[in-house]
């Protein structure tokens, strides 16, 4: 029986002579460090781009703070009436119309310190029209709630200061003396100071 020749096989003997070591090659030192300054330039752009949005997110709470206290003093001025000599008890007379108590004629700048002329009552509580907000300033050391409520572990590092002035002109009143102005300056722990302000008409 004659038997079928095998088929021939080509061995690689240089396949078969590589240590294996060299079938499994790892890194070599140039690799890593090109890999290690790629991944510094990539953390490096990262930061970069990151770090102004937290610092704006911090900005933002800042500010939000900011409109809840100007929101709270607010609402407490504008529950006040227009003037000193604005009736308190219904009645149709407004301040200046005849038969009532004339209004405020100017409403003064405010001094270096303290409150100005305007502001007849001595203690917050006592407010009872806008005019005695005017010139009201205050940090967190003195920074207190209608109720004489300190709120200097709440808004700390934050100051305010409130001013009154006619603005019934710029406001499409009749006359000037018909609208009060108003406003609110919050200054927030970082220096940004927000401005709020409210109209109060003589009606």
């Amino acid at each position: 029986m004659i038997k079928s020749p095998r088929p021939f096989r080509r061995h690689n003997s240089n396949f078969r002579n590589q240590p294996a070591a060299m079938l499994q090659r790892g890194f070599t030192l140039v690799e890593l460090v090109i890999g290690m300054v790629v991944l510094a330039i990539a953390l490096t752009l990262l930061t970069g781009v990151l770090a102004p949005l937290h610092r704006d997110s911090g900005a933002i709470w800042l500010q939000v703070r900011s409109a809840e206290l100007a929101q709270s003093l607010l609402s407490e001025v504008m529950a006040r009436s227009f003037d000193e000599n604005s009736s308190r008890s219904g009645s149709p007379l407004r301040c200046g119309e005849t038969g009532a108590g004339s209004c405020a004629v100017s409403i003064p700048a405010c001094p270096v310190s303290g409150m100005s002329a305007v502001t007849e009552e001595a203690n917050r509580q006592d407010y009872d029209d806008v005019d005695d907000f005017h010139c009201l300033r205050a940090d967190a050391a003195t920074l207190t709630d209608w109720l004489g409520t300190s709120l200097a572990s709440r808004y700390a590092n934050y100051q305010l200061a409130i001013n009154v002035s006619y603005d019934g002109v710029n406001a499409g009143a009749a006359s000037n003396n018909l609208v009060k102005r108003i406003t609110l300056n919050i200054t927030a722990p970082d220096g940004t100071v927000l401005t709020f302000s409210a109209l109060k008409g003589n009606w």
